[in-house]
């Protein structure tokens, strides 16, 4: 049967993948993954093959988004295929053109959800899911030749909407490079330099949360300019720039997040 499944890793480890998730790869006839779109710190892909009992081969950046994941579109033309990605499978990923293009192969796909770091920033911090504007990724500079204004840009405009913002951070695990927090917030304050719209100054309260769904995640919200020299630990990193606080919202960040005390005054 031609299939192409999404199976979602989740955050941390090989354990965090769903029942339904394993008995999807041991059914398969080819297990592939990608782990470039995001950090898992404690992935082992050995312990998951003994688990699985299936050889897993680790595609590239190259062979998937340069080669349009031509490799896949092959195998599932001839049996049942399952790449395995980290998180939830087409959430903040760019897999969705390849699922597009193996059902326009007339390829049958499915995906298989696993732990996303969308839902486990708001239960780490106590926010609410409905008040979260558009998300968006603090790059790393080389890339474009300069700093880009863009997660500047969707801050301003979700504080406008008085919505929070979730900011990934850039990952090139290929390089082994991971964005911190400080570094994402550094690049804000250049941007805050140049535009002066005072949407993101040393004053603003901010979030940062460090290795979300792993048993040691770091959550720590401040004034900006405390978190700068906060040790968050390892990557992965995440920042929240709140907007409006529901007073249960705020009464959360000085409980489970450690904010300031003044911070309930804003609600």
């Amino acid at each position: 049967m031609k299939e192409l499944i999404f199976i979602g890793l989740g955050l941390d480890n090989e354990k965090d993948v769903s029942v339904n998730g394993i008995e999807e790869i041991k059914r398969a006839d080819a297990v592939y993954a990608e782990l470039y779109t995001s950090l898992m710190p404690n992935l082992s892909i050995v312990n998951l093959e003994k688990t699985v009992e299936r050889k897993i081969s680790v595609l590239s950046r190259k062979e998937l988004e340069d080669e349009n994941g031509e490799i896949l579109l092959e195998n599932a033309k001839h049996g049942k295929t399952a790449l395995l990605v980290p998180g939830d499978p087409l959430v903040a990923t760019t897999h969705v053109a390849l699922r597009i293009e193996a059902e326009k192969l007339g390829i049958k796909t499915r995906v298989v959800h696993g732990a996303s770091i969308l839902s486990a920033v708001v239960g780490l911090s106590g926010l609410h899911n409905y008040k979260f504007g558009k998300s968006v990724t603090i790059p790393f500079t080389k890339e474009y030749g300069g700093i880009s204004e863009t997660p500047y840009n969707v801050i301003a405009q979700n504080k406008s909407l008085g919505l929070h913002t979730l900011c990934f951070l850039d990952v090139k695990a290929e390089k082994k490079r991971f964005m911190t927090i400080r570094e994402g917030l550094k690049m804000l304050l250049e941007v805050e330099d140049m535009r002066k719209q005072r949407a993101v100054t040393s004053e603003t309260l901010t979030i940062g949360v460090a290795r979300a769904g792993s048993k040691d995640p770091k959550i720590k919200a401040d004034f900006l300019e405390a978190l700068l020299n906060h040790d968050f630990g390892g990557p992965p990193h995440s920042i929240i720039f709140p907007g409006k606080l529901h007073f249960m919202e705020a009464e959360a960040l000085v409980v489970l997040a450690g904010a300031p005390e003044k911070v309930r005054e804003t609600a």
